[in-house]
């Protein structure tokens, strides 16, 4: 009899994670993107003398006004971080359940990072600054986070692919294992144009928010 039990114990199925739950703690992830560019562009199109051509948008730190973009920074890292905890809820032990999450939370902890230690002044933004920029310590650090944690990010797409393609979405696979070619390919041009390393961070926040609301609609298939 007792040996009966515990064989019956040990058969019964742990209970599955609560879909619906496992969805609203990765809306973090869903929403950390378009909530950080949206206030990005507001902020860009308000200030005085910031200009999309020639300012990043962790240059909007700085300034009378550069505590929005500050909290900006440190909402879209507390989202970021709950999204991952959200999407290894998601992923449930499956593939990709472990290290995902952890580098999409590295990429949310950079976020925190780059409010801590604010972009350097440069290009005249704000009012008063030079054209040239000179590289200071914080500045430094800014970069150091933001490259960390978008090399993260990158990471966490090509490791997320496994997981898009066991569920039957092998072109979304396929994306997200080329999303970091396409991020990286605006860093690089950043030397010739700021536009091009704010569209390469801006598709690259955009596809985790795509990416995880696929994972979070679809069921595994067991």
């Amino acid at each position: 009899m007792t040996h009966t039990l515990g064989a019956s114990r040990s058969l019964a199925p742990a209970p599955p994670t609560s879909r619906p739950a496992a969805r609203w703690t990765a809306a973090g992830g869903v929403l950390a993107g378009p909530l950080f560019l949206a206030a990005g562009l507001a902020q860009g199109a308000a200030r005085e003398g910031f200009d999309f051509t020639r300012h990043a948008i962790s240059q909007l730190a700085l300034g009378g006004a550069g505590w929005i973009q500050t909290v900006n920074f440190l909402l879209a890292g507390a989202l970021l971080v709950a999204g991952a905890a959200g999407l290894r809820r998601v992923l449930d032990g499956g593939a990709g359940a472990a290290w995902g999450p952890l580098l999409v939370g590295v990429c949310g902890v950079s976020f925190w990072a780059a409010a801590a230690f604010p972009a350097d002044a440069g290009a005249g933004f704000p009012a008063g600054s030079p054209d040239t920029a000179t590289l200071s310590g914080h500045g430094a650090a800014h970069m150091a986070a933001g490259m960390a944690g978008y090399l993260a990010l990158c990471a966490a797409f090509v490791v997320l692919a496994r997981p898009l393609a066991d569920r039957g979405h092998r072109g979304w696979a396929v994306a997200s294992r080329l999303a970091p070619v396409a991020v990286l390919a605006g860093f690089a041009g950043s030397a010739a144009s700021v536009l091009a390393f704010t569209a390469g961070a801006g598709l690259g926040l955009l596809w985790l928010t795509a990416l995880t609301v696929r994972l979070a609609t679809t069921p595994a298939n067991h």
